[in-house]
């Protein structure tokens, strides 16, 4: 199973968009500034995340939920 997961950072609220196949990894990465791109805004709070089956299809969806629809479909029905 892959992931498509959304974080919020306490520091200044922002959201991040990711995709992984082990989701408490990677929230644990995020957390102890392992991830370079969002080490600056931690610590975060896993707001949602879904489970594909397949690498492509979390991958196609990720890379909607960072686009202008996308940001919208996750403030109207994922937040």
């Amino acid at each position: 199973m892959y992931f498509v997961y959304i974080l919020q950072s306490e520091k200044d609220k922002s959201l991040y968009v990711g995709s992984t196949e082990d989701v408490k990894k990677r929230f644990a990465e995020h957390n102890s500034g392992k991830a370079k791109y969002s080490s600056s805004k931690r610590p975060y709070v896993l707001k949602w995340f879904c489970a594909f089956p397949t690498k492509q299809k979390a991958l196609v969806f990720e890379k909607y939920l960072k686009q202008g629809s996308g940001h919208a479909f996750t403030a109207k029905h994922l937040l």
